[in-house]
């Protein structure tokens, strides 16, 4: 384990919920920190894990509600750096998956600030495990292409469709919730079958979680049938259709609640 040293900024990535898929170096840097500074979709249990002494601090930014400003947030991590603190960023996923921390690293960077990047599982990675779906499966797929469903102003991206729509055979949306309709009306218009296998996956890796299961064409129709909120994670693609054999956490959390 490196030192964690004072003056110093770790961006670090807590993973997609389950406390238990932090690494190591999250593990000790939660123990270590003078400051954490954390964003919303780091859950409690994970938070548990800091040391005594540690001051926390929320950073959280939700869609549709009033959050920190991110430059207010990089200004934060100055700051306390400054003060010759510890400070921690926790971020779900991972920090440099549609996470802003390539923004914070390079602000900090502009500062002659010392950071560190520590690597989390990302939902799109370890959330399609937990629903049952892989990322790749030799029969399916050989390619991904992960996908924001927003861009900085909270518009639908723009990105090229026609060749995401015909290029690639499985696709993660993160954050694509708000934005399910116009996106899978764009995937269907340049090539993509609306009878496609879709998952929407809420609150992956929790004990809450939730995945439905349905089409391209039928995607926005059920999201709101289902009354489920975000964050949830979409999957497009024939790896879809092996979550019935794969669908292990779902088992689990049945026994759980027969238990």
């Amino acid at each position: 384990m490196p030192p964690f040293e004072a003056g110093s900024v770790w961006l670090v990535g807590a993973g997609p919920g389950d406390a238990g898929l932090l690494t190591l170096y999250a593990y000790e840097a939660l123990r270590q920190a003078d400051v954490l500074v954390y964003d919303a979709l780091v859950g409690q249990d994970i938070l548990e894990l800091t040391g005594p002494d540690t001051i926390l601090e929320y950073a959280g930014k939700r869609g549709g509600k009033p959050s920190p400003k991110q430059n207010d947030i990089t200004e934060r991590l100055i700051a306390l750096a400054r003060e010759g603190k510890k400070v921690l960023r926790l971020k779900g996923g991972d920090p440099y998956i549609f996470g802003r921390g390539g923004e914070e690293a390079l602000t900090l960077a502009a500062h002659n600030v010392p950071f560190r990047v520590i690597p989390g599982i990302s939902s799109g990675v370890g959330g399609l495990a937990y629903a049952g779906i892989p990322l790749t499966h030799r029969e399916t797929n050989s390619a991904v292409t992960f996908l924001t469903g927003h861009d900085a102003s909270g518009k639908i991206p723009n990105v090229n469709w026609d060749h995401i729509a015909k290029g690639s055979p499985v696709i993660v949306v993160y954050m694509g919730v708000k934005h399910i309709r116009s996106i899978s009306e764009r995937l269907i218009r340049y090539g993509r079958n609306k009878s496609e296998s879709v998952a929407i996956i809420f609150k992956a890796t929790t004990e809450d979680q939730k995945v439905v299961i349905t089409t391209l064409e039928t995607a926005a129709d059920d999201l709101d049938k289902s009354k489920l909120k975000p964050p949830a994670l979409i999957v497009i693609g024939d790896v879809v259709k092996l979550r019935p054999e794969l669908d292990w956490y779902g088992k689990f959390l049945a026994l759980g609640a027969k238990g």
